[in-house]
């Protein structure tokens, strides 16, 4: 029988003092491979047009279809984790992502490679959903913030390669490689994973699957998902982007209630009742809106003064980098003793006064650069001690539907704000499109956000709900 041998040499390697930081570097490949796929696909969107005489509106697609996909299903596919066992449905997720990415590659046509990236999403919800279960299990507790910091600096790496590696790639190899490139990194880290993760049995008590859940949580996401895009700049009216929000709102009611209802439910709304959870959520929706919004503007920004996109990759390589240090280091750099409430607090600070700066002067590249860099750092402190704040309140056995409801809120954040970037630039000035000034909408949102999550925060901790969400 060959999967005893790698279950006693999985659990010889877990055992071990060091054993966590081999499992989590494995880990760190999914959240590689979804932050690079994420950000190398819009460098194939010229190729893709003139190859299929699609028009952007069309190409765009491409990209909508993976993000509404991944939204949609990422707390369902969570759950059955719970149930089915993470490293089962991790690894499967690799197979899956390398498969899938393969027949993107070969897609005869347009409508082909979008039904293609479907398929994707439902692999990358897969690996994104059990990165953080499996984090917060294999790390001993008094090293989840730093493993959770490396999970985070392997998605800032990926961001990060994206542009420089699309460019690269698209410009000597054609599209078809962007895709090809995932193929033999899933294959690679199934196998290790094979050994380095520690075995994962079911553990959610759930008899059956709640599919009406999942059908009203699918379709309040996906309606929010497409109303934000339409009342980013396409063309359609106004009142259909509007129509499609306060649909997401009736459709979020709906679950909300089918889950007070339910006998076991998709998401126990014990979770939902928790302010520090709710901080949590709110806290991923602002950091990646803060993140996602300069990534979008200032390639456009430095384009249209008439940089190449190259140069631009290149400068912008400036955020996911001080992103990446300050998630590795900042256990290093800062005080052992403060609590993941005071660095949220901190990085969460340094970030929206960097954002204010931004926007406020930034007149040559340098500054730019330093923007970015100190913008990352902020996002680099934040993320992992938020992560681990919210998943130290979830309970073991629900880890993975813990994992989904956070990256569910991170990928509502990425679409506020690659919106609010493009609805600024489609109603504003021409100086508004040439500067960085429509960083104060995400400044903005980002500021309420953090205010309101924070009153959440801070009552729960006066009403001493436990310790646990302050290491």
């Amino acid at each position: 029988m060959r999967p005893r041998p790698v279950q006693r040499r999985t659990q010889q390697t877990v055992d071990s003092p060091y054993g966590w930081r081999p499992a989590v570097v494995t880990v760190c490949f999914g959240a590689f491979m979804s932050q690079l796929d994420a950000s190398i696909v819009t460098l194939t969107y010229p190729s893709l047009r003139r190859e299929f005489h699609a028009p952007l509106a069309a190409v765009e697609w491409v990209s909508l279809a993976y993000l509404l996909v991944l939204a949609a299903v990422m707390v369902a596919v969570g759950h059955l984790s719970d149930m089915l066992g993470r490293k089962r449905v991790y690894l499967w997720g690799f197979v899956l992502f390398a498969v899938s990415s393969a027949a993107c590659s070969l897609a005869p046509g347009l409508g082909a490679l979008i039904g293609f990236r479907a398929v994707q999403a439902l692999a990358a919800s897969m690996l994104a959903s059990n990165s953080l279960a499996l984090v917060y299990i294999v790390a001993p507790p008094e090293k989840l913030r730093g493993a959770l910091g490396m999970q985070a600096a392997g998605q800032a790496l990926g961001l990060a390669l994206g542009p420089t590696l699309g460019g690269v790639l698209v410009t000597t190899a054609g599209w078809r490689s962007v895709f090809w490139i995932n193929v033999p990194v899933g294959i690679a880290a199934h196998v290790v994973g094979r050994f380095l993760l520690p075995e994962s049995t079911g553990t959610a008590d759930a008899r059956h699957f709640d599919l009406a859940g999942t059908g009203w949580l699918a379709a309040s996401v996906a309606t929010l998902l497409g109303g934000l895009s339409m009342l980013s700049g396409l063309p359609v009216p106004g009142w259909a982007g509007a129509l499609l929000l306060a649909a997401s709102a009736v459709l979020a009611r709906c679950f909300l209630r089918c889950e007070q209802a339910a006998r076991e439910p998709l998401v126990p709304p014990a979770l939902l009742r928790d302010p520090r959870i709710v901080w949590g959520l709110l806290g991923a929706w602002a950091g990646n809106l803060v993140l996602f919004g300069p990534l979008v503007l200032v390639p456009l920004t430095l384009t249209d003064r008439g940089e190449t996109e190259l140069r631009a990759g290149l400068l912008l390589t400036a955020l996911p980098a001080g992103f990446a240090l300050a998630a590795n280091l900042q256990d290093a750099l800062l005080p052992r003793r403060w609590s993941s409430r005071l660095r949220c607090a901190t990085g969460g600070l340094l970030a929206l006064v960097v954002l204010a700066g931004a926007a406020a002067y930034c007149p040559e590249d340098v500054w730019l650069v330093l923007w970015l860099a100190l913008l990352g750092a902020g996002l680099g402190v934040f993320t992992p001690a938020n992560n681990a704040m919210t998943m130290s309140r979830v309970p073991r056995e629900l880890a993975a539907t813990g994992g989904g409801l956070l990256n569910t809120s991170r990928s509502i954040g990425v679409s506020l704000g690659i919106a609010v970037i493009t609805l600024t630039l489609h109603i504003g000035s021409a100086r508004t499109a040439h500067s960085l000034l429509p960083l104060f909408p995400v400044l903005a949102l980002a500021a309420v956000t953090l205010l309101l999550g924070a009153s959440a925060y801070l009552g729960s901790a006066h009403r001493g709900t436990g310790p646990a969400a302050s290491r």
